[in-house]
């Protein structure tokens, strides 16, 4: 059976084809599934009865529901989602005074082991499918309130999405297509740990918002807390930047997690200004959260004020991002899930 969530718009005009209909169907069950929010052929009322009977012999709608969701103390909300593997990702949304987030997973796991991150330590399973990206959207917008909207969408959750390249532009091409559900490019944001070719490619196939996971200004320290910096250094990474196409009068996003005596110096936030020139940037200074096993250690609010005064005083903009969800282990960093039927959240 063809789960239609596995397929972009084209890949579905194909398939029904492929059973005699017209291009302008697929159009037609896309709203359908992504606009009306419809998870039963038998729903789709300007279909054919005899259409909507031969879909449900060889297609599925999928959907994803929550096994457990917890509300923080600040609203943040964190999902956790048990797959059909039993396999587990987390999502996380967000509410903010004029919009509301969600932060989506694209791995079970992931590879990079990079050392802020808890999501590594649990190891790399899988990539997400199309459908179980996109799934992550709709359940969540199913349990919202009625005068409540999803206005904008972060690949920041488990996994680096650029290693998942096929499934998440297939993803965002469904959220933001004229017969998808309809987000503008803006509201969608890929952070990746630095894969150069992959940002190539991403920028060459779709225009929607980078976010860059830095977190230094020197190799050293880079290649010490993200290894994939000794495959992808700095330099060439920043030159990647330099030629990604963004949304119109967009910013490339430097996320920089801020560790203890490791790099929260002033002598820091001058590199940083001068590796950033050039590039169309803001940066979101994270103080480290601090997670079990991890010898890293969040840095004085002191030293995260004066890094984010210097680059304000030399024109570089910047927010320190407050840890929402960080009671249930839903801020940055801090997602881990449920692996192989076992609970290590």
């Amino acid at each position: 059976m063809t789960d239609i969530k596995n397929l972009s718009l084209h890949e579905l005009e194909a398939f029904l084809a492929g059973m005699g209909k017209e291009k302008y169907r697929a159009a037609q069950v896309f709203k359908w599934i992504y606009q009306k929010d419809v998870e039963d052929f038998d729903e789709m009322t300007d279909l054919s009865k005899e259409f909507r009977s031969r879909l449900k012999e060889c297609a599925v709608i999928s959907s994803l529901t929550p096994e457990k969701v917890e509300t923080s103390r600040d609203g943040t909300k964190k999902f956790l989602f048990t797959l059909d593997d039993g396999e587990a990702v987390e999502s996380v949304l967000i509410p903010d005074e004029k919009r509301m987030t969600l932060c989506i997973s694209s791995q079970v796991g992931c590879p990079l082991d990079c050392g802020f991150c808890l999501t590594g330590t649990g190891g790399y399973e899988r990539n997400l499918t199309t459908a179980e990206i996109i799934n992550q959207i709709t359940a969540v917008k199913t349990s919202l309130q009625p005068e409540e909207k999803i206005t904008n969408i972060v690949f920041m959750g488990m996994g680096e999405p650029l290693l998942n390249l096929e499934n998440v532009v297939r993803a965002i091409d469904i959220m933001i297509g004229e017969k998808g559900m309809l987000l503008p490019k803006r509201k969608v944001t890929l952070s990746t740990a630095g894969l150069v070719p992959q940002i190539e490619e991403l920028g060459s196939r779709c225009t929607v918002n980078l976010a860059v996971s830095l977190n230094a200004t020197t190799n050293d320290i880079r290649s010490r807390i993200m290894p994939i910096n000794e495959k992808y250094p700095i330099e060439v990474l920043l030159d990647a930047c330099k030629n990604y196409p963004l949304p119109n009068r967009g910013r490339i996003t430097f996320e920089y997690v801020m560790i203890k005596g490791l790099n929260d110096s002033l002598e820091d936030a001058r590199r940083l200004i001068s590796l950033l020139r050039g590039i169309p940037s803001k940066v979101n200074l994270i103080p480290f959260n601090e997670f079990e096993g991890s010898t890293f250690q969040k840095p004085d609010r002191c030293d995260v004020d004066a890094f984010h005064k210097y680059l304000h005083d030399n024109h570089l903009v910047a927010i320190t991002r407050s840890s929402k969800g960080d009671d249930i282990s839903a801020a940055c960093g801090q997602l881990r899930g449920k692996l192989k039927g076992r609970n290590i959240a």
